[in-house]
C-alpha cells in the first residue's frame, strides 16, 4: 500500500497591529481552509511584531521544519514594513528593488497619474533572485524565495495572491473527514475517546463540545487520509456511545 503523501506548512503573521488588537487577523483562517482543501497540513502559526530580529528568528525556525511557509503583512510602503528586509536577511541575500516589480508598479502609478515616489518604490523590494506572486488587486507583487511565500496583510490582497499561488504548490493527499454526534459531554466520553485515538494513531480525532442551554453534547470529528482507518474509528466511536448509553440506562 502506498503511504499518503504528507505536505506540511506554517504561517507567520507579521505586524504590531495584530498583537495590539487594532487589527483582527482574517488571513490565518482563510489560509487554513485553502490548505486543508489542497491536502496541505497547516501545522503551526506564529504572530510576530514589526521587529526584524523576531521575524528572522521565526522564519528560520519555520522554514527548516515545514514544506512551505506563508507570511502575511509588512510588504507595504511605510517605514515599519520590514518583511522584505527580514526575509532577505534570513536567507543571507541582498534586498533589492526588483526590476520587473519596479516596471509593473511604475506603469500602474503612471496610468493613475500618481507619483511613483520613494515610499511606493519600497513595495518593489524583495530578496535578490526572488520570484513573484501575482497581485491582481493592487499590482505590488508578493514573492517566493526558497520555500517561503511572502504575501500582503490586507485580506483582499492576501486572498488574491493565495488564489494564484496554491495551484503551483505540490499538494499532499487530501484529508477525509467524518463527524459523529455524541449525546454525551466530554466528561463522559473523554477516557474512552483517548483510548480509541491511541488505537488508531493514523487518524486524528477532535471533540467539540456543544451546550443547548440545558445539557452538553459533543461533536466528534474523525480525520484521516484513508477511508478504512476513518471507518474503523467511526465504528469504535458509535460502539462507545452505545456502551455509555446502556450503562446510563441501567442505573
Amino acid at each position: 500500500m502506498v503511504s499518503p503523501k504528507l505536505v506540511t506548512a506554517a504561517m507567520l503573521a507579521i505586524g504590531d497591529e495584530l498583537l495590539s488588537g487594532r487589527t483582527k487577523d482574517r488571513n490565518i483562517g482563510h489560509l487554513a481552509d485553502v490548505l486543508y482543501l489542497a491536502g496541505i497540513d497547516l501545522k503551526e502559526v506564529r504572530i510576530v511584531g514589526d521587529e526584524e530580529e523576531a521575524i528572522v528568528e521565526a522564519l528560520n525556525a519555520l522554514r527548516s521544519r515545514y514544506t512551505y511557509v506563508f507570511t502575511s503583512g509588512g510588504i507595504g510602503p511605510t517605514h515599519d514594513d520590514i518583511t522584505a528586509d527580514a526575509v532577505a536577511r534570513a536567507f543571507g541575500l541582498a534586498c533589492v528593488h526588483d526590476p520587473l516589480a519596479m516596471k509593473l508598479l511604475g506603469e500602474m502609478y503612471d496610468r493613475r497619474g500618481i507619483e511613483f515616489n520613494e515610499a511606493r518604490q519600497r513595495m518593489a523590494r524583495m530578496p535578490e533572485g526572488a520570484r513573484h506572486i501575482e497581485n491582481k488587486v493592487s499590482t505590488a507583487p508578493g514573492f517566493i524565495i526558497g520555500n517561503v511565500h511572502v504575501m500582503a496583510g490586507v485580506p483582499q490582497v492576501f486572498t488574491a495572491m493565495l488564489e494564484t499561488l496554491v495551484p503551483t504548490l505540490a499538494a499532499g493527499s487530501p484529508m477525509l473527514s467524518r463527524a459523529v454526534t455524541s449525546p454525551f459531554g466530554e466528561g463522559d466520553i473523554g477516557t474512552q475517546l483517548a483510548a480509541i485515538q491511541k488505537a488508531h494513531p493514523e487518524t486524528s480525532i477532535g471533540s467539540y463540545p456543544r451546550f443547548d442551554g440545558n445539557r452538553f453534547s459533543t461533536e466528534i470529528v474523525i480525520r484521516s487520509r484513508e477511508e478504512a482507518p476513518a471507518e474503523a474509528v467511526e465504528r469504535d466511536v458509535l460502539a462507545m456511545i452505545a456502551e455509555i448509553a446502556a450503562a446510563k440506562s441501567a442505573k
